[in-house]
């Protein structure tokens, strides 16, 4: 921790923060945490900016450069006024040098060192800590409002005012407005002068070209969502803001998307004293790329598992079962046994039509949109289990909301091994609190989870990893395009896992990319639960015209279907080979002594030179090389060849615009 003048060292920059953010800055002092490789630097100034705003100014370094210009947190509450100058009551150090270990995640033992400095304030009677630390990986703070006086809870507001010294690029999700699926929405590159209102988490930004960062939120369990809008603080300012309550629960009753306002409350949090805030995040690296490989990060701002034993917790492979009838059930947990897959899925439809709040999820009551039936669940979960094979049935929130309490026991009596949450609320405090609520109580009785729609993780799958995976992205069900998905991968995915329901067959394949670039979807898009083959069926599969899921096709038997039949959902190590968003990523995962590479490719060709240095040396390993051929004569036109490698290997692969490639490498030797 270090104590100094604020303008010590910086003479040069002190006359543009002036002009810029039109404060005076003199003697203000500074307390300092650097991260353990010595490139990320988190400067708290505690009485900066509090005559106007009531906040407690920061900035940020990477590698001796202002990433960050001084910002500013800005709290707000019903009990405490928190402008005026605070006196430093103490200040504690900690240094951590830790790693923990999972089953569920892109790295098998994840790294977790950190400085961090707490800084105890007080104004008057009122007071607050201010926690910031500094990982190789980027920084966060949070604040803790500790217990005081005879003030038992505290409803407060919370801005942030991230200032730039340039009007940087960076990367937007649509504008938040009724009826917009924001965190499935398209991305668009723009400058941040132009960033509008409600923008997701993470925001990609642009520092220069050898810097990048994300602005992101960890450990959001009983809080607001915050969200990012253009600033008017500086010139260049980013504002993050808090949720509202929604004034009414009204959805889309086809995109689930939120068509009622928010409240415009003056307090967007509620909580008893003492609590701490979400982690408030910016991670940084030299590129995309690193960014990527180090999006632990989220998780380890998060609390360790809640769970004593996991061994229950089952990641993997999941089929939707697209007739919802027991012979179909039973032909897709066949199908699943046989492919090295883990789970079967009954979508939508099976209690009703899941958008009507009269439709009750204790009952077998069929969408005869969607299904003339039969369908006994308990027959099918009996089949199941003599199989080795998960069921993991759908539920819409409306359900949920209403009858949670009353279905995790009688699922656990059916033989039910997960729920698909779907539809849910997110946002405002109580949705959110309500939802991590909801994952406990399923943990409490064995159930994976899988959350759809519009929610994205911020951690909580370290505390509970029945949360196996979530949506929050675009996936295959809204047919993006290689470009779409590129973009995801280095934005989307800092944030963590993401159930992308991969097809494969249906014709939209064509629109979004190739089949071998489908295939690396699984490897590059990371999800503890992988659904495959999204709007397909076994061969076997009943031949159904009443359901609503398109274009469905019957599962082939392409030789290259083996990748899907290899490829695990989790990992030991992780490595980012090639990225530039937007254009193409090149992933490479080890599980075991495997390894297996996905490639996918935007709009331009690529030449690329793969090299293998990340093998063990002196071992020689068996490969084999997917790519799209269209001389190859099958429906889905996937070439495979075989090959032999070593670590000081190079190949060169030539990628088509809007294709892809897989590798799966063995050694020889597979005690090796």
């Amino acid at each position: 921790m270090l104590l100094n003048p604020f303008f010590k060292n910086r003479n040069s920059l002190a006359l543009l923060l002036v002009i810029v953010l039109n404060l005076s800055c003199s003697k203000v002092p500074e307390y300092t945490v650097v991260s353990p490789n010595g490139e990320n630097v988190f400067t708290v100034f505690p009485d900066y900016f509090t005559d106007q705003t009531g906040g407690i100014g920061f900035e940020v370094m990477y590698e001796d450069k202002l990433v960050l210009l001084p910002s500013v947190v800005e709290i707000t509450s019903n009990h405490f006024n928190f402008k005026g100058d605070w006196s430093v009551l103490k200040v504690d150090e900690n240094k951590v040098e830790n790693s923990w270990t999972t089953r569920f995640g892109e790295l098998s033992e994840v790294p977790d060192n950190y400085q961090e400095i707490k800084i105890h304030l007080k104004k008057g009677d009122v007071l607050i800590n201010f926690i910031a630390r500094a990982y190789n990986e980027g920084v966060a703070f949070a604040y803790e409002i500790p217990e005081q006086g005879e003030v038992k809870e505290l409803e407060l507001d919370e801005k942030i005012h991230y200032n730039f010294n340039k009007n940087h690029m960076l990367w937007s999700t649509p504008k938040r407005e009724k009826g917009v699926l924001t965190a499935q929405g398209a991305y668009k590159k723009i400058p941040l002068s132009q960033l509008e209102t409600g923008i997701e988490r993470p925001l990609l930004i642009e520092i220069r070209d050898s810097v990048k960062i994300a602005l992101a939120e960890a450990n959001l369990v009983d809080y607001a969502r915050l969200s990012y809008s253009k600033g008017t603080n500086s010139d260049f300012s980013i504002e993050s803001s808090l949720d509202g309550r929604m004034a009414e629960e009204k959805q889309d009753t086809i995109t689930g998307a939120l068509v009622s306002e928010r409240n415009n409350d003056l307090f967007k949090v509620k909580r008893k004293l003492p609590f701490q805030s979400p982690w408030r995040v910016v991670m940084m690296g030299e590129n995309e790329g690193e960014l990527l490989e180090n999006n632990y990060l989220i998780q380890n701002l998060s609390a360790p598992s809640m769970l004593k034993d996991d061994s229950w917790v089952i990641p993997g492979k999941a089929l939707r079962e697209a007739t919802l009838t027991t012979e179909g059930g039973k032909v897709a947990i066949d199908f699943v046994a046989e492919h090295n897959m883990q789970y079967v899925l009954f979508d939508a439809g099976w209690y009703g039509n899941e958008m009507y709040e009269a439709s009750d999820a204790t009952t077998i009551t069929l969408d005869p949109k969607r299904s003339k039936g039969p369908f006994d669940i308990e027959s099918i979960t009996q089949y199941a289990k003599e199989k080795g094979v998960g069921v993991i049935l759908y539920v819409n929130r409306r359900a949920l909301e209403k009858q949670l309490d009353e279905i995790l026991p009688l699922y656990r009596k059916w033989g039910v091994a997960g729920i698909k949450f779907g539809f849910v609320r997110v946002g405002d405090q109580e949705a959110t609190a309500w939802l991590h609520n909801a994952i406990k109580k399923a943990a409490d009785l064995g159930f994976v989870v899988d959350v759809h729609d519009e929610y994205r993780p911020t951690g909580f799958s370290r505390t509970y990893p029945n949360l196996l995976t979530q949506e929050g992205i675009a996936g295959d069900e809204e047919s993006p395009s290689n470009e779409h998905t590129l973009i995801s991968m280095f934005t989307r995915m800092l944030a963590g896992a993401a159930d992308n329901t991969v097809c494969y067959y249906n014709s939209r394949v064509d629109k979004m990319g190739s089949h071998a670039s489908q295939l690396a979807k699984t490897v590059c898009l990371f999800s503890p639960l992988q659904l495959l083959y999204w709007y397909d069926k076994p061969a076997s599969s009943l031949e159904k015209k009443d359901g609503l899921w398109g274009d469905t096709r019957h599962i082939g038997n392409e030789p290259e279907l083996e990748f899907f039949d290899a490829v695990p959902t989790t990992w030991d190590e992780t490595k980012v080979l090639h990225a530039t968003i937007g254009e193409i990523g090149v992933i490479a995962r080890r599980k075991g002594s495997d390894w297996f590479i996905g490639g996918i490719i935007g709009n331009l060709p690529q030449d690329l030179k793969l090299d293998f240095n990340f093998l063990n040396d002196a071992t020689t390993y068996s490969a084999k090389l997917y790519t799209d051929d269209e001389n190859i004569n099958s429906r889905t036109k996937v070439k495979i060849e075989e090959m032999q490698l070593m670590q000081s290997d190079t190949i060169g692969i030539k990628i088509k615009p809007n294709n892809g490639f897989t590798m799966h490498i063995v050694p020889l030797n597979k005690d090796e």
